[in-house]
């Protein structure tokens, strides 16, 4: 499928060599699709070929510091490599833990962590899961129980975390715990740690989840697990400002998913609808199949304007928090419409696996929750942007 098929328009790429940048990532994933990505998923296997070509083109750590292996560039160039690779079918939520983590090592980790990690994150053969969600903390990142004690040799971590994807094809994670020598009951504050995935004490165990991704879902539990002192990132008790840096960028990445999960089904939905012939002429002449269409394209476009301008103000380090939060909002909305629509026009073969669609439903609805749900986006807007008193 051409990029002109794919709906790639240039009003939404913020810079000159963007196209190009498209353009690339389309010509490596022409090798893969959503057939390639689907037999994964069926199978229980993991996208090795995909992060592997993906890493070795620089793509992965596109958005990283030249002198620690990266591109160079900024989240701006990493959103359209992962629109690009979810508009061909393969949403992965790997290129998202990617864009949490890897920020927060480059600007709180310290030379050591940053020459340890940072080149194999970006060339691929590293990699780092996130643990941040709760059973009983949810969105409230303050009342983590995981928790972490100083001592004379460095730490001792204990809790337990969910919805932890893809720990198990993972070096390290990064954990985000509750620094119990430096809360109050008024105020926790929490510190950052780097954890080896074989470290004595972590262990984990499957969540049954409906999303149909490469990666898997799990609890995770950290049993008394002693690290060094190095293992921390930054500042002791720093963590939750720390988080930002990692979780703006986060949302983007979300919306880039999305946003990619949106032009494959609008595209799919395209040529259907104009191959598709009943009473002698395309299905998608009729009015009643191309306004609904048309419709869901129009709010694509404007999730992925705001998505790209989400990227643009963090690179420049302004103040990304109020356009990522929306972008992720946006997008998810979006691509449930354009995904909704593209099915319905399908008719029954919409829900047929040979059309790619279905199977995507579950992916683009998780993003209506996490990695932060809408009530908590519109909570956000109605405060800071609005002015509203706060209301939790």
């Amino acid at each position: 499928m051409s990029s002109q098929n794919m709906f790639y328009t240039p009003l939404i790429d913020t810079q000159d060599h963007h196209p190009a940048l498209r353009e690339s990532v389309a010509k490596l994933m022409g090798g893969f699709g959503r057939g390639y990505f689907q037999d994964i998923v069926k199978r229980g296997a993991r996208a090795d070929e995909l992060w592997k070509a993906l890493g070795e083109a620089g793509f992965l750590g596109v958005h990283m510091p030249e002198e620690f292996g990266g591109g160079g560039g900024g989240m701006a160039d990493y959103y359209v490599i992962i629109e690009e690779v979810s508009a061909h079918g393969c949403p992965l939520l790997a290129m998202v833990i990617n864009s949490i983590c890897s920020p927060m090592i480059v600007a709180y980790g310290s030379e050591e962590m940053k020459r340890d990690w940072l080149p194999g994150l970006a060339s691929g053969e590293r990699r780092m899961a996130f643990g941040i969600t709760e059973p009983n903390a949810g969105s409230n990142t303050h009342n983590v129980n995981t928790s972490v004690r100083q001592t004379p040799d460095g730490w001792v971590l204990s809790g337990t975390k969910y919805w932890t994807s893809a720990i198990d094809e993972s070096d390290a994670v990064l954990v985000v715990a509750r620094d119990a020598d430096r809360s109050t009951p008024e105020r926790s504050a929490l510190s950052l740690f780097v954890v080896p995935t074989d470290a004595k004490g972590l262990s984990w165990s499957k969540i049954d989840c409906a999303v149909a991704v490469a990666e898997d879902q799990f609890f995770t539990y950290y049993d008394d697990i002693k690290l060094p002192p190095e293992a921390l990132v930054g500042e002791p008790g720093n963590g939750l400002k720390q988080l930002f840096i990692g979780l703006n960028p986060e949302r983007v990445a979300v919306a880039a998913i999305n946003n990619g999960i949106s032009r494959f089904a609008l595209a799919q939905a395209a040529q259907y609808a104009c191959d598709r012939t009943v009473w002698k002429a395309p299905i998608g002449a009729h009015q009643g199949i191309a306004h609904p269409l048309a419709e869901a394209f129009i709010g694509v476009q404007q999730a992925r304007l705001m998505a790209a301008r989400a990227a643009q103000l963090y690179d420049s380090g302004e103040d990304a928090a109020e356009a990522s939060n929306m972008a992720k909002f946006a997008a998810a909305n979006s691509s449930l419409k354009a995904l909704d629509q593209a099915i319905q026009v399908h008719g029954g073969n919409g829900m047929s696996n040979e059309y790619g669609l279905a199977d995507l439903w579950f992916v683009a609805r998780m993003h209506k929750t996490a990695p932060v749900s809408r009530e908590m986006v519109l909570n956000h807007i109605a405060q800071h942007s609005l002015g509203l008193p706060k209301s939790y």
